[in-house]
């Protein structure tokens, strides 16, 4: 198999009209992209937020869990109103632009001959979907970051973080964590759950969240996307673009 070349295996879902796709890449190309990671990830890592806790060393789901555990048990003994507004990306590593990558690894202070040759195994990038043990045609790819590729999911933390320093950039809507210090969100990966102590904050941060997305083509999955309440008799809806 060729290193620009992928064989896309569909991964059937929930529902029956529903498919995931995972490209298989060349072994070597996968070690490549082993050692590019390990060169670059350090000092990236290091500017990450606190708050992202997806694809990272020492870093679980559980630790997001157990901290909005503790935020949840805080809000009901306190008697303090609290809004979590669990997010999900629609289509999320299909819809990340290629050019907005590039701008933002050099952002993060990754090398630039390092930048130029992720580029560079991004152009001409083809793939061959394997449907009843053959493969089809090849065809260009031309958005995304790859599934399967070793790269990816630090590619896309990098996109999520952009997100969510641009948006919550003022720290005036998030919820009281220390004595000098509000508490925006918690995330991991692409699955963020945004904090709030009233609707008012929440809606705002919620349509800035949305809109700083919708930038870098990543749009928000309306369906997935759920709000809990505690201690408030608001019954309003957060809406995403009008529609709740």
């Amino acid at each position: 198999m060729d290193w620009k070349e992928g064989h896309l295996v569909k991964i059937p879902k929930k529902q029956c009209e529903n498919y995931k796709g995972i490209t298989l890449l060349s072994i070597p190309g996968k070690v490549f992209n082993r050692v590019l990671l390990n060169r670059m990830k350090g000092a990236a890592d290091a500017q990450l937020r606190d708050q992202q806790a997806g694809f990272r060393k020492d870093r679980l789901c559980t630790d997001q869990i157990a901290t909005l555990w503790i935020i949840v048990e805080q809000s009901v003994e306190w008697n303090s109103s609290l809004f979590i507004n669990f997010i999900d990306y629609e289509k999320a590593f299909d819809s990340v632009d290629r050019r907005t990558l590039w701008k933002l690894l050099r952002h993060y202070g990754v090398l630039e001959n390092i930048v130029n040759i992720i580029r560079n195994s991004y152009d001409g990038l083809q793939c061959k979907v394997v449907h009843g043990g053959l493969l089809t045609d090849a065809f260009q790819v031309r958005t995304r970051v790859r599934q399967g590729c070793l790269l990816s999911p630090f590619l896309f933390l990098l996109v999520v973080d952009w997100i969510m320093r641009t948006s919550t950039s003022e720290g005036k809507h998030g919820i009281q964590w220390t004595a000098q210090n509000q508490l925006n969100d918690l995330d991991f990966a692409g699955d963020l759950a945004l904090l709030s102590h009233t609707h008012e904050q929440m809606q705002i941060k919620a349509a800035s969240v949305a809109a700083v997305s919708a930038s870098v083509d990543l749009n928000i999955h309306k369906g997935k996307t759920k709000v809990l309440k505690y201690n408030t008799e608001k019954s309003n809806p957060i809406t995403l673009d009008g529609e709740i």
